[in-house]
């Protein structure tokens, strides 16, 4: 018989690697003491506390005390008299249709009617329209009632 012939009887058994460089590292498989080995070791996943804590931590930034609401969109009497005849009725949907105004997201948007910037600036609306399903201000209101118009409120 010779060296290379001989078979072992017992296969070689893997030595347990203990410390943190080996295939089963730290505690080797023989699990952990302390505080994990214990009863009633109900430790909360820190995780879950940071997603939970996220929109309280996230806010609303500088304008934490603006509304979530849509604004409407504002037309002014300048442009009302630059595009309408007289006689006319004006709806949101005609604005859309005459370009004043683009729609939102596939919708029409609320409208408001406003006059002019200031009082002094403002010129005379002299055009007799009916406005319906608008929004309008009352300084607006009152410059459509004096040039003989109507406005309708849905």
């Amino acid at each position: 018989m010779q060296s290379h012939n001989v078979q072992p009887v017992h296969k070689n058994k893997p030595t347990m690697i203990v410390g943190r460089g080996g295939h089963r590292g730290k505690t080797s498989g023989r699990g952990g003491k302390g505080q994990t080995a214990r009863a009633g070791n109900k430790r909360r996943p820190e995780l879950r506390d940071f997603i939970k804590r996220i929109p309280k931590l996230r806010g609303r930034g500088k304008s934490s005390f603006k509304s979530f609401a849509i604004k409407p969109v504002n037309v002014s009497l300048e442009m009302i008299e630059a595009t309408f005849s007289a006689g006319e009725v004006i709806t949101p949907k005609i604005l859309v249709e005459k370009k004043l105004v683009s729609m939102l997201g596939g919708n029409i948007p609320k409208i408001k009617i406003i006059g002019g910037k200031k009082p002094a600036d403002k010129a005379e609306f002299s055009k007799k329209v009916t406005i319906s399903g608008c929004i309008v201000s009352v300084g607006a209101k009152a410059s459509i009632e004096k040039a003989g118009g109507s406005v309708t409120v849905k």
